[in-house]
């Protein structure tokens, strides 16, 4: 497979970019090849602006349409463009980050916000029915995703009863609302606790913990999550009265 790892964290010593190391390693062991996106070693500019698409007119900047125009029109900023010439290329993306404040470090959030664009990985419309194609389609149908995050707090607490909240609705906004709406094929995330007092001993365990997971990359069954189009929701995107009957929330987005 050919994998994109995209790595945020500002210190090159942290466990972060150490389990990075450890993760290219296994990954080029097992024949895979791995093109590794460092965002702050990069410089990457996380903020988007009229330039990311050769919009000098001066009119108001209407984004999702700017976007689109940019993207079909071949004038995106060059690093745009080479963040986007890594995901075609990719069979696989591997997203990793320390969690802060409940979510993604704000320089990843941006490399979404300014890659991630209409006409690429979403806004993609079926040539037949012209439906817009979202939620287990979409620009990046085909491709599989993990998320990596080391994590300060214990494990417990991001349990059924924790404080902080279960970990996966924590990453629902990231797992379902960016990798499934576009439509790659979402992987159980891997999170390590305690990052901030991992001790030599806790690095290996989550090493040994990275690889196992990366040697299933190609074959591990994915979150069930429902797809669009699939019949389970109706025209306003609401899921049917028949399905998770008498229930809300985000579990009933698992099928």
């Amino acid at each position: 497979m050919n994998v994109l790892w995209v790595v945020a964290h500002p210190d090159q010593r942290s466990l972060t970019v150490a389990l990075k190391d450890e993760g290219v390693r296994g990954l080029t062991g097992l024949g895979h090849e791995v093109s590794v996106s460092d965002l702050y070693a990069m410089k990457w500019d996380p903020v988007v602006g009229a330039g990311d698409f050769g919009d000098d007119t001066g009119e108001r900047l209407l984004v999702g349409e700017a976007a689109q125009r940019a993207y079909t029109g071949g004038t995106l900023s060059a690093d745009i463009a080479a963040e986007q010439e890594k995901l075609r290329w990719a069979d696989a993306l591997v997203v990793q980050f320390p969690l802060w404040w409940m979510g993604m470090p704000a320089i990843l959030k941006g490399w979404f916000d300014r890659v991630f664009l209409n006409g690429f990985a979403f806004g993609v419309k079926d040539p037949v029915t012209g439906r817009t194609l979202r939620y287990g389609d979409g620009g990046l149908r085909g491709k599989r995703a993990l998320l990596v995050t080391t994590i300060g707090a214990r494990e417990a607490s991001f349990g059924p009863r924790g404080i902080h909240g279960e970990l996966n609705d924590v990453l629902f906004p990231i797992q379902h609302g960016i990798f499934w709406y576009t439509g790659m094929e979402v992987l159980p995330p891997l999170a390590v606790y305690g990052a901030d007092r991992a001790t030599p001993a806790d690095f290996a365990v989550a090493a040994e913990r990275l690889r196992a997971r990366l040697a299933g990359l190609p074959t591990a069954e994915p979150v069930p999550f429902r797809y669009q189009d699939g019949g389970d929701y109706d025209d306003d995107l609401v899921l049917r009265p028949r399905f998770a009957p008498g229930r809300g929330g985000i579990g009933v987005h698992y099928a």
